[in-house]
């Protein structure tokens, strides 16, 4: 069964996932409303990801809408002139985690009867408070870079994006006693002063800059080991991309990560003196790092591939058009 989909282009590493189904995917483009209509930025999706100017859609037949914000179910609602939930069916995707109070923060669908909220990690189902509404559990897939880890250089590598703003979100305050181990490069967004944040040399914490997705890739399979530091975020895309490539992971123990990194992929600890020694240990065994790089590129093909993602979807998509909302 294929279907015509409205979604919108916010993350581009989870879209860029979505996208490989058989479906139509109609995403909304405008240059005028900046992140309500990105449409695909450039990126090498299939030609089944097209992009519409919102004023199209009412002429358009969509079979469900796929909203990943609030706000996107009342532009669904202009914009086609009928009602999610109501007149169409309406999923909605929640890839964060609570930003309030992690017990008791609502989610803002909770208790709805009109939709299925999918969340992308069992750890964001748990901490929010979804009420009544349906809810399943859909986990991350990524498209499979392939085995590229050398593993040459004797540094860690990370991705944090925009790491001084914030901060110990993000675990970037973590990067200078990691970094007194072994050297860490920081790609990413915004990651050119880090070293000044962390108060170390660019040499020790380096920041690295936004590359293109392919340089990307092979820049971090020439680092020794991947460093996954935030202390609250929904399970990351590039510590999944990481384990693809056969690199060694060291993680800081929360949120998912203790659950989609097993110990034979790397070690996860909320103990820096514990994630230090395993950084200390991978750089000078480079056997070792890749035996467990191996390791956790099979666990990760096994769990978060995108055939298996792409399956979750089309199984859930179907109940929904086969009979509305299940």
């Amino acid at each position: 069964m294929t279907a015509t989909i409205l979604a919108w282009h916010v993350h581009g590493s989870w879209m860029s996932s979505f996208v490989q189904g058989p479906h139509r995917y109609l995403i909304p483009h405008d240059p005028r409303l900046g992140a309500w209509a990105l449409g695909r930025c450039g990126r090498p999706w299939p030609a089944g990801a097209e992009e519409i100017a919102p004023q199209a859609l009412a002429d358009e037949h969509v079979d469900i809408v796929v909203a990943q914000r609030p706000r996107e179910l009342d532009l669904a609602r202009r914009w086609l002139g009928r009602t999610p939930g109501t007149d169409v069916p309406l999923i909605y995707v929640e890839h964060n985690t609570p930003s309030g109070h992690a017990a008791t923060t609502r989610h803002p669908l909770a208790d709805r009867d009109d939709l299925t909220l999918v969340h992308v990690t069992e750890f964001n189902r748990l901490m929010w408070d979804n009420g009544h509404t349906p809810v399943r559990v859909l986990t991350h897939g990524v498209l499979d870079p392939g085995y590229l880890y050398t593993g040459e250089l004797a540094r860690a590598a990370t991705i944090v994006n925009e790491p001084v703003r914030r901060w110990r979100v993000t675990g970037t305050d973590l990067l200078a006693e990691l970094s007194d181990v072994t050297p860490v490069d920081v790609f990413g967004i915004d990651t050119d002063h880090v070293h000044t944040a962390v108060q170390r040399p660019r040499e020790q914490v380096c920041g690295r800059g936004d590359l293109r997705q392919d340089t990307l890739h092979a820049e971090l399979a020439r680092r020794r080991v991947f460093v996954h530091t935030p202390r609250w975020t929904s399970l990351g895309l590039s510590v999944l991309e990481a384990m693809h490539l056969g690199m060694p992971v060291v993680a800081v123990g929360a949120t998912e990560a203790a659950t989609a990194i097993p110990p034979e992929a790397g070690v996860v600890s909320t103990d820096l003196s514990v994630l230090g020694a395993a950084l200390r240990r991978y750089v000078r065994e480079p056997d070792l790092a890749h035996l467990t790089g191996k390791a956790g590129r099979d666990w990760a093909q096994a769990h978060f591939g995108i055939d298996q993602f792409v399956d979750r979807w089309n199984a859930l998509l179907a109940e929904h058009l086969d009979g509305g909302r299940p």
